[in-house]
C-alpha cells in the first residue's frame, strides 16, 4: 500500500498532463569540475615555480691538454672570425686548410653567449661536413666570484 504526499508525486504529474520533468542533472557537471580541480591542483605547482633544470657543470681543462688549433670566433653580431681575421662561412674550410695545412682535423669554436643559436649551428654543421672535429670553447665558472658555491 502506497500513498503520495504533495499531490501524488511523479506519476500524478504525468497523469495530469503537466509536461516533461524539467530538473537539471548536475552529476556530470560536478564530475567535470572535480576533474578540472584535480588537474589544476597538480599543475599549479609547476606554473608557480617553473621546472628546475640542472645544467652540466664544466670542469677546468689544464693548459697541457689544449692544442694549437684554429679558433673560429663568433661574436654576438654573428660575424665569423678565423684566428682574428674576418671570414665567410663558405670560405671557412679553405681558409683553415690554407693557414694550418690539410692535416688539421680539429677546430675550436668560441661563441659569445648572446650569439644567435642558428648562426652557431650553421658554423658547427659546416665544420662537421668539412670533416673537422668541433671543440666548443667554454669558460669555467669562477667559484670565488660565486661565493664558493658549486
Amino acid at each position: 500500500m502506497a500513498f503520495s504526499v504533495n499531490g501524488g508525486g511523479l506519476n500524478s504529474r504525468r497523469q495530469r498532463g503537466g509536461g516533461a520533468l524539467a530538473e537539471i542533472n548536475v552529476t556530470p557537471f560536478v564530475d567535470v569540475v572535480l576533474v578540472l580541480l584535480i588537474i589544476f591542483m597538480i599543475t599549479a605547482h609547476v606554473m608557480e615555480f617553473g621546472l628546475e633544470v640542472d645544467v652540466p657543470k664544466v670542469r677546468p681543462v689544464s693548459k697541457e691538454a689544449t692544442k694549437d688549433l684554429p679558433v673560429v670566433s663568433i661574436p654576438k653580431t654573428g660575424l665569423l672570425y678565423l684566428n682574428g681575421k674576418e671570414t665567410n662561412l663558405d670560405e671557412l674550410k679553405p681558409a683553415i686548410q690554407r693557414q694550418f695545412g690539410k692535416s688539421t682535423k680539429a677546430v675550436y669554436v668560441m661563441a659569445d653567449k648572446q650569439t644567435v643559436w642558428e648562426v652557431m649551428a650553421q658554423v658547427v654543421a659546416e665544420l662537421g661536413v668539412a670533416g673537422f672535429q668541433v671543440n666548443l670553447v667554454t669558460q669555467p665558472e669562477d667559484s670565488a666570484a660565486k661565493g664558493g658555491k658549486r
